[in-house]
């Protein structure tokens, strides 16, 4: 009795941290593991830093599970890109993965500009992108693909493509937390502190403005929930 077939593909992984320095931006963290690297960053007249990000293979296949993590500090200034399109080939098994996860810090910039990706006939690829964006930061997204090759007339005749996006500011870290709350059973017991508790522990900051001006009636988060209609 055969056992059950091995998987195709590679684990890649790479993890980027850019830092404000002066009135330049550096590449101040760089770790990768093949078939993921990155170029060294172009120095150009604006205070961004420019990397492009490789796959040396040439190209994603079906099993591939590529993770990339870009931390952008505060004031910080970056550009993610390729050097050319990114060519999904045929998925014989399981369908290509890919997980980015881009943090920007206050009034940190980042553009994650890749060229576009070409999905072979047969091709199967799942991309998730996930951006938290902090206070006055600046994120621009492009995520495009071709219909396949087109010259060859491939056109629609990948398997699957599946890309998703989910962008957080600070109302979404809240939501986030009402959510979590919700499930849990804790929604109507819970105090605001508990709320902001949740927030802190993953790494979000909190800021407490004080105003002048008429009070509010919300005591705790039932009050906060049917205040919004979260």
């Amino acid at each position: 009795m055969s056992g059950p077939a091995a998987r195709v593909g590679r684990d890649g992984a790479l993890s980027l941290a850019f830092r404000r320095r002066g009135m330049a931006t550096i590449l101040a963290a760089s770790r990768s593991i093949l078939p993921l690297q990155v170029m060294a960053p172009l120095a150009l007249e604006d205070a961004a830093a420019v990397v492009s990000i490789l796959n040396p293979t040439g190209g994603i296949v079906g099993g591939d599970r590529f993770t990339i993590d870009v931390d952008v500090e505060a004031g910080a200034d970056a550009c993610l890109t390729t050097p050319s399109a990114s060519r999904i080939y045929r998925a014989a098994g399981e369908p290509a993965e890919q997980v980015v996860r881009l943090r920007l810090g206050p009034g940190a910039s980042l553009e994650w500009v890749p060229d576009h990706g070409i999905p072979f006939a047969g091709a199967a690829f799942r991309q998730v992108i996930d951006a938290e964006v902090g206070e006055g930061a600046t994120l621009v997204l492009v995520d495009a693909w071709a219909a396949g090759r087109v010259a060859r007339g491939e056109e629609w005749r990948f398997a699957r493509l599946d890309s998703a996006l989910t962008a957080r500011d600070g109302a979404g870290w809240l939501v986030e937390a009402l959510h979590e709350a919700r499930a849990a059973g804790t929604l109507r017991a819970a105090r605001l502190t508990d709320l902001l508790a949740r927030v802190l522990e993953r790494g979000h900051p909190v800021r407490v403005v004080y105003s002048r001006g008429g009070w509010v009636n919300v005591n705790d988060l039932a009050d906060l929930v049917d205040a919004s209609g979260l």
